[in-house]
């Protein structure tokens, strides 16, 4: 299975639709009297091959282009709710298993895949979800997408991807990763690359942050590729969760006290007590970093508190409502103009003081010192966020890792400058790559010999299996959660 990024398609490229002939009783050329039949558009496929296309050419992500394209349909057309769930598990299923159906479609044509026009590639990739994926049958799978290629691509393309689906068909996804995938015994890396559809490299970088033996990675890929609940945090002094759990096929959160989970599914944005901003839309594991940071004991006083890196702002609002309920004061800093907007707007309304900044946290705006508890959520690889983001896997590349290296050692010193002597600083970042989590805590605090670990287990009450510690590491498979790691450093002097 290739780790390269399928090749985008170009303006006027082989893969742009075509003309689909003339209507009526006139034939096609070399089909002299045979009535031409237009293609049948399918409105719940069409919307699932665009978001594909923007995925695929814009590097665009899933969870911010479905959303409008879904509401967009709806406002048109009866596209309803079935349509809706329909299309989003089409978009986010081929995304997930996109290097399992390559290796099963190499397997189906007399060409690689390089060769193959990506808008073509993807429709046939919708197909092989629907032909390995789902429980549609093997025929209506292949009908429909040889009418959606017949629309999008033209009849000669439709065609070629009847053939291939045809060839997809003959056997089901256990049957196809026999035939396709290397022996565990042979190449224990690649076999399970291919059958849980993560690559290679990312495979190994999670197996040996989970340090331990064949189960514990089969659960961890197997994890990754499973449709998340959508998690809600009720924000202190604004919500209660039981306003949240009024809502259907509500419970509440396995590990946070603010936690609700819509077990199946649903739409945030109809949600009362979200479109006011006094909820919001927060995995549980980000929950859990901001509440251990709060509940870390201090030396002395807790009235000044810094989110260093506080972009789109989901962690900025529970920190701010927290320190609120103690009388403490927020400041949330983002380098970037437009996610401090979002910064914002996710905290106005507020029941405490604060105040959003727009600064660099490797170049602190604030004196040395000036605050009591510090939080950087850092960006880094995403690699603990694959349930929600399956098409980032087919982006990163290691060489990410050096990229993201000196920004995050950066905001980990920047960090430790701002916090007083007594106070504390919480490392987070939603990866569990050991570069990006433990070898970052541990270069840094060289340079800052008059700290100290913490140990964040007790400070999440009823989690299980947070490891050794002093530092905790969340996986989807243990805890249901983004794979969150999380260090909490003292400054002793």
């Amino acid at each position: 299975m290739s780790d390269q990024p399928r090749r985008p398609s170009k303006p006027g490229s082989p893969g742009t639709p075509g003309r689909s002939g003339r209507s009526g009783t006139s034939g096609k050329p070399g089909q002299p009297g045979k009535p031409y039949r237009r293609p049948q558009k399918d409105p719940v496929r069409l919307l699932a091959f665009e978001a594909l296309r923007a995925v695929d050419e814009r590097d665009a992500y899933a969870n911010l282009v479905l959303p409008p394209l879904l509401r967009k349909a709806r406002e048109k057309s009866d596209f309803d709710l079935r349509d809706a769930a329909l299309a989003t598990e089409l978009v986010y299923g081929t995304l997930r298993r996109q290097g399992t159906y390559d290796a099963v479609i190499a397997a189906c044509v007399d060409r690689p895949l390089k060769e193959v026009d990506p808008p073509v590639l993807d429709v046939l990739s919708l197909g092989a979800h629907q032909l390995l994926g789902t429980r549609i049958p093997s025929h209506a799978a292949v009908s429909a997408s040889v009418e959606l290629a017949r629309v999008v691509l033209g009849d000669g393309r439709a065609k070629f991807v009847n053939a291939v689906l045809r060839k997809v068909a003959r056997e089901d996804l256990d049957g196809w990763l026999a035939k396709v995938a290397p022996p565990y015994d042979e190449d224990p890396e690649g076999h399970l690359a291919l059958v849980h559809s993560h690559p290679r490299w990312v495979v190994s970088a999670l197996w040996d942050s989970l340090g331990g033996g064949r189960t514990g990675i089969e659960e961890l890929l197997a994890a990754d590729n499973e449709r998340p609940e959508v998690t809600l945090v009720a924000r202190p002094g604004r919500a209660a969760p039981g306003e949240l759990l009024t809502e259907d096929a509500a419970e509440p959160g396995r590990w946070s006290p603010y936690a609700v989970r819509l077990t199946e599914g649903g739409e945030p944005g109809a949600v009362e007590a979200v479109r006011e901003g006094r909820a919001g839309v927060q995995d549980e594991g980000s929950q859990l970093v901001a509440l251990a940071l709060a509940a870390a004991p201090l030396e002395g006083a807790d009235r000044r508190w810094l989110d260093g890196c506080a972009g789109p702002g989901g962690k900025a609002a529970l920190l701010g409502a927290l320190a609120a309920g103690r009388g403490a004061f927020l400041v949330a800093s983002e380098k970037q103009p437009h996610r401090a907007g979002l910064v914002a707007k996710a905290l106005a309304g507020n029941p405490g003081p604060y105040q959003v900044i727009t600064a660099d946290g490797t170049r602190p705006a604030w004196r040395p010192g000036s605050f009591d508890r510090v939080l950087v959520d850092v960006p880094c690889t995403g690699l603990g966020a694959l349930r929600r983001r399956p098409e980032a896997r087919w982006r990163r590349r290691p060489a990410d890792l050096d990229s993201f290296a000196p920004l995050q050692r950066g905001l980990l010193r920047g960090a430790l400058e701002a916090v007083r002597v007594g106070g504390v600083v919480g490392y987070a970042t939603c990866s569990p790559h050991l570069a990006e989590t433990r070898a970052v805590v541990t270069d840094v605090l060289k340079q800052f010999p008059q700290t100290e670990l913490i140990d964040a287990r007790p400070l999440l009450p009823g989690v299980p299996e947070l490891g050794e510690g002093p530092d905790i590491q969340l996986w989807p498979h243990l805890h249901g959660t983004d794979a969150m790691y999380l260090a909490l450093i003292r400054r002793t002097g």
